[in-house]
């Protein structure tokens, strides 16, 4: 056991020993908020009326996109194709017309689609300038427009509407057309970009309000079971409510003025009804624990700044530094995301430490009103020392440390069988699939892809473009000559383009037929056609390579590769880029993975210097993160089973994707490495205070572990039921992040925290402790319970000192 140096404790603040010990900050604090609580109370209400105005418009103001990387092919190319061509515009969207009742070879078929067309075209919402497709071609060239099924028909539709406007518009006039047009048996779609988007946001809307039912009550439910105080659970869930309305109130202008992606919402509800209930859940506890000890309310407050605060300030500080190292990955759907989690956190930190403080004063002893009486094992309570070493906690905890090889080994063993199956993790951008099939968008789509083939929605777009007018330069053959050789590459069904059409004008040189006296001698078919695919100014023309596979496929993917390939033999003034669904999805990816290996070396860097201030230790923060890439990868594994092999997705009710979404894992990266610290602050903070107090690294693991392992499996049954609820009810990039979050947080407050935790540290021993040039003399971290071991003989807990204010004091010799 630990051999006492020195019992003559040395004052706090550095005066003299006899003198009475000054009020550490916490003390303080509580003093000022207890004596302005009413008035601060009124700051915060205000606060959240002004800021709940604001989050209740912000899907307003929120984007669907955030995918285009900025300067890439993909990107140039949709900026090229929005003006010069007919039915192309600042908004193109395929109108889908699938007749249920007629066919297309007869009368009634064309009627009912031509009035369709008619009305939709004409609707002032939509201001369409320009169509192309089965309606405005004669019966004879319209072929190409009518699937294979005989009863659906598309046109291409130009639309005045800027790419954001069309986002919030088309959801609407969607709605109205299903409405319109349903009872007559016909299923009426616009399918583009725009309103993909669109649908997506109204969903996303849908889902966060789905989520929110079924995660309140699950919420109340388990804080209920933790504090057995119905008081204590609503103002536990008023902070995390509060940490969002403040999170919205303030991205609400933001996202007015500068591009924020729809998930944004999704984000910073889940993260702070999370992280927000989290912290909370620590402050009360702690409070509760303060009172039940008999001290004044002034008193327990302070304590539990002291302790639960600074607990909760550093998990905040390491969520912020983790998210902050994704600003280097310039997409704005994860910039947009990491903002809002960065946000969110910082406000449930602050509203942790400065706002719940104000309701403790307030509430004092009323804090325990509401008693719900439960079986204690029910409760969530802590075990206090009087019982700890017969608790189930503690005896898990000896057990695993008698055998910490087999128990390590195995636990190694099994996440890293769940992580086998990430080594074939692929990533893509979101398409069609991640919307219910129920969507209209979606019912398009799919008869679109039934009807045309798969590739028809997703086509490889290569626009070529010179310097002069294509028909006055002997370049122009060089364009045939790519048409040509892109239709044999593998895996192409055709190529749109207007190469066809002009060379029945002219055969040995088809663009010398854009000559204006010979275009106009051609049909009016044949113009629309040719305008269609060649721009008005004669400088540029597009090729669509119709693929038969989907965007996210193997086979597009290197077949977007060769058409990169061809388009390099361009000589001259000519000069193309390459987009379309493939290209933005790997564009997206790729400037994910340039970015990666520095996002991941900050945010280890970060991590480390934390847990290495926080402790003291060398070695204690390389195995946390050592354990936490273990985790993580069998985070990823698990999510490589169920949406790209199918594993549990008809049971679980996913849709099965062939892919994750590009910003899932990055994100559950960041998320997991800055929550799974939080818990290592928590328990490894207290096991410190216990091994200053004993000088036993066993018995300090084990009083460590039996001290918070109530506590933080109460926070990880709040993680898991509010990351699991947006998960089964959001749209298929939410349920990758959300059942991701839950399978991450389940395996690290029980795997990770209860069996490698212990057994590691059992076999470190004193290492865990090790840091060059110094004994092990240090004072305890502040963390949740700082009192030390009743058989300690001293009184400790707190940074720099006890709780009183004096010093702790100095010990070695530790085992």
């Amino acid at each position: 056991m630990s051999k006492q140096l020195s019992t003559t404790p040395a004052p706090a603040d550095g005066g003299a020993a006899d003198g009475p010990p000054r009020p550490d900050l916490a003390a303080r604090a509580s003093r000022l908020i207890g004596r302005a609580r009413w008035p601060l109370l009124g700051v915060w209400l205000v606060a959240l009326a002004v800021c709940g105005l604001g989050a209740m418009s912000i899907a307003n103001s929120l984007s669907g996109g955030g995918w285009y990387a900025a300067g890439a092919d993909s990107t140039r190319t949709a900026a090229e194709l929005e003006n010069g061509f007919k039915g192309r515009g600042a908004t193109t969207v395929t109108l889908v017309m699938h007749d249920k009742q007629h066919r297309a070879d007869s009368a009634e078929f064309e009627k009912r689609v031509r009035a369709v067309a008619k009305e939709v075209i004409a609707d002032p919402q939509l201001k369409a300038t320009d169509s192309y497709g089965w309606t405005t071609l004669s019966p004879q060239n319209r072929s190409a427009y009518v699937g294979k099924d005989k009863r659906t028909a598309i046109d291409s539709v130009a639309l005045s509407l800027d790419d954001g406007t069309a986002r919030r518009e088309l959801p609407k006039i969607q709605k109205d057309l299903s409405d319109r047009f349903g009872p007559q048996g016909m299923d009426v779609s616009l399918v583009s970009p725009s309103s993909f988007w669109g649908e997506v946001n109204d969903l996303s809307q849908q889902s966060l309000m789905k989520a929110e039912l079924i995660t309140m009550p699950l919420i109340i439910i388990i804080l209920l079971l933790l504090f057995r105080s119905v008081v204590a659970a609503l103002v536990s869930l008023a902070v995390g409510v509060s940490a969002i309305v403040f999170t919205l109130g303030l991205l609400s202008p933001v996202a007015q003025h500068y591009e924020l992606s729809v998930f944004v919402e999704n984000a910073a509800t889940m993260l702070g009804l999370g992280v927000g209930v989290d912290y909370s859940l620590f402050m009360v506890t702690r409070f509760k624990e303060q009172l039940a000890g008999g001290q004044s309310v002034e008193a327990a407050v302070a304590a539990t700044l002291r302790t639960s605060g600074h607990t909760v300030i550093a998990s905040g500080i390491t969520v912020v530094l983790a998210m902050c190292t994704l600003f280097l990955i310039d997409l704005n759907v994860i910039l947009s995301i990491a903002l809002g989690s960065i946000v969110v956190v910082a406000f449930s930190v602050l509203t942790a430490v400065l706002f719940l403080p104000v309701l403790l004063h307030l509430l004092g002893e009323r804090i325990n009103a509401g008693r719900v009486r439960l079986p204690r094992w029910l409760s969530g309570g802590r075990t206090g020392p009087e019982n700890e070493e017969s608790s189930r906690w503690y005896r898990i905890a000896l057990r695993v440390m008698g055998r910490p090889v087999l128990f390590l080994a195995g636990s190694a063993v099994v996440l890293i069988a769940l992580a086998a199956p990430a080594a074939q993790l692929r990533t893509f951008s979101p398409d069609a699939r991640i919307l219910p099939s129920s969507s209209p968008v979606r019912v398009g789509y799919d008869h679109v892809q039934d009807a045309f083939g798969v590739g028809q929605t997703s086509p490889i777009q290569v626009v070529v473009a010179s310097d002069r007018p294509l028909g006055e330069t002997d370049q122009a053959a060089q364009v045939v000559g790519l048409s040509d050789r892109l239709r044999k590459l593998p895996h192409v069904v055709r190529v749109d383009s207007a190469v066809g059409t002009l060379r029945t004008a002219s055969p040995d040189k088809p663009f010398a037929a854009l000559n204006g006296s010979v275009l106009g001698r051609l049909p009016a078919d044949a113009r629309d056609t040719v305008r269609h695919f060649a721009a008005a100014d004669d400088r540029k023309t597009v090729l669509e390579v119709i693929m038969d596979d989907r965007a996210a496929g193997d086979a597009a993917r290197t077949l977007l590769t060769q058409v990169q390939d061809e388009t390099r033999k361009l000589t001259g003034p000519l000069h193309a880029v390459v987009g379309g669904e493939t290209a933005e999805g790997i564009d997206a990816n790729r400037v994910i993975q340039d970015k990666l290996p520095a996002v991941i070396l900050l945010m280890l860097v970060a991590v480390y210097v934390v847990l290495l201030l926080t402790f003291r230790s060398l070695l204690l923060p390389l195995k946390a993160i050592a354990m936490n890439l273990v985790s993580i990868g069998a985070t990823y594994g698990v999510l490589v089973l169920v949406f790209q092999h199918g594993f549990g997705t008809d049971l679980l009710g996913f849709e099965k994707t062939n892919y994750l979404q590009n910003f899932v894992p990055v994100l559950l990266l960041a998320l997991l490495f800055s929550l799974s610290t939080d818990y290592e602050v928590f328990l490894l903070g207290r096991v410190r205070e216990e091994y200053l107090a004993t000088g036993d690294n066993t018995v300090s693991v084990a009083r460590g572990l039996t001290r918070t392992a109530p506590l933080i499996s109460g926070a990880a049954l709040l993680m898991v039921a509010v990351f699991g609820s947006f998960g089964f009810t959001g749209i298929v990039p939410m349920q990758q992040l959300g059942f991701g979050m839950a399978i991450a947080i389940l395996l690290d407050a029980t795997l990770v925290r209860l069996l490698l935790v212990p057994a590691a540290m059992r076999l470190m021993g004193r290492w865990n402790w090790w840091m060059p040039g110094r004994r092990f003399a240090a004072a305890p971290v502040t963390a949740e319970g700082s009192a030390p071991a009743p058989d300690a003989g001293t009184e400790g807990g707190t940074e720099g000192g006890t709780e009183d204010g004096s010093a702790e004091p100095v010990r070695t010799g530790a085992r």
